[in-house]
């Protein structure tokens, strides 16, 4: 599915520099359901190492835009249903 993200596909969303990577805001377990519902963002393959190698922050940060995009379009409950976790709290 096309991201309901922001998303350009030259541009990486964090830093502004070549975005060469798509990064699924839910990922593990849940990376299949972030290509179905669109959660994913363009990212440059520096904060894309960074976001998963060693930025818990930086990751809880997409998770959390990624809910807040999600629930507006589909609502808290799906939200709940399909990711089975709330990053918001």
């Amino acid at each position: 599915m096309k991201s309901i993200m922001p998303f350009d596909v030259n541009t990486c969303i964090e830093c502004g520099g070549n975005g060469t990577q798509t990064h699924h805001c839910i990922f593990g377990k849940n990376r299949k359901n972030s290509e179905i519902y669109g959660l994913k963002v363009r990212m440059c393959s520096r904060c894309h190492r960074r976001l998963h190698d060693q930025d818990e922050a930086l990751a809880m940060k997409y998770k959390k835009m990624a809910q807040m995009i999600f629930e507006a379009k589909y609502g808290h409950k799906k939200f709940m249903e399909v990711f089975g976790r709330n990053y918001l709290d």
